[in-house]
């Protein structure tokens, strides 16, 4: 007997939920298609050599050239796709023990969301206390040596000596700036969000002066907002929470449809 579902409303987004998508896209799609188109002529050639060896009229040459050509072409995408998954389940992991660690800030009254989307980008956490509001970007990066470390200087800063390809620092100030314009349509109300960047498993080193913007290594963020002066009342911590919590819900449903 077949019926509607009791729940009424969708789950929250959990941590890296953004990026499991990626990888199951990635496995499901692309790297699935290319083994399976070589192995297709894999499997033809295989065929025309048993014609060969048994004296049927065969070709294996042909289908040979064909397969080396169709292995050549896709075993390097093959390559790319499971270094790409590789790197993706390694920011899935990073952003998953980010989200453990903030979860303990439920037990003094904040709210946190995970994966929060935003307008061609997600945010991969989101604190709402009396504390503030906090959008976290997690970087996790892996490490060539276990001396490398972020260093900090104002608004910029290095990865093991390297500047990335998209300063993290300029990447989560636009995304605490539109999760502002996005509360702020929403309940009426403006509020500051401070953007964090975290690196798991990082030291990270400050140089100069600390701009509007937090580099951290995760385990220090809960103290670090716990610390920081109380600046909302409950009823607009309630207040925010609910209105970004019905945002991601209809986020969810838009995307499912």
């Amino acid at each position: 007997m077949s019926g509607q579902s009791p729940l009424r409303i969708k789950p929250l987004r959990l941590p890296g939920q953004g990026v499991d998508d990626e990888i199951i896209r990635l496995r499901e799609g692309a790297l699935m298609d290319h083994l399976f188109v070589a192995g297709c002529v894999c499997v033809l050639a295989s065929m025309e050599w048993f014609g060969y060896l048994t004296h049927s009229a065969r070709h294996p040459w042909v289908f040979t050239v064909l397969a080396v050509a169709t292995v050549g072409y896709v075993a390097p995408r093959i390559w790319k796709l499971r270094k790409k998954i590789k790197e993706l389940k390694l920011g899935r992991d990073g952003e998953k023990i980010v989200g453990e660690q903030l979860e303990c800030m439920r037990e003094q009254g904040a709210h946190v969301f995970h994966d929060v989307p935003g307008e061609d980008f997600n945010l991969d956490h989101v604190v709402i206390s009396t504390h503030g509001i906090y959008a976290i970007e997690t970087k996790t990066r892996s490490k060539a040596s276990s001396k490398a470390r972020v260093v900090v200087d104002g608004d910029s800063l290095t990865v093991a000596g390297h500047t990335p390809d998209r300063n993290p620092i300029e990447q989560v100030t636009a995304a605490a700036r539109w999760l502002e314009k996005r509360l702020q349509a929403s309940t009426g109300k403006r509020f500051f969000v401070r953007g964090v960047v975290v690196f798991p498993g990082w030291f990270v080193e400050q140089k100069g002066s600390r701009g509007d913007v937090w580099v951290l290594e995760p385990k220090a963020l809960p103290a670090f907002i716990e610390n920081a002066p109380a600046m909302i009342a409950p009823s607009d911590v309630a207040l925010t929470a609910d209105h970004l919590s019905r945002y991601v819900r209809s986020e969810a449903e838009k995307r499912a449809q």
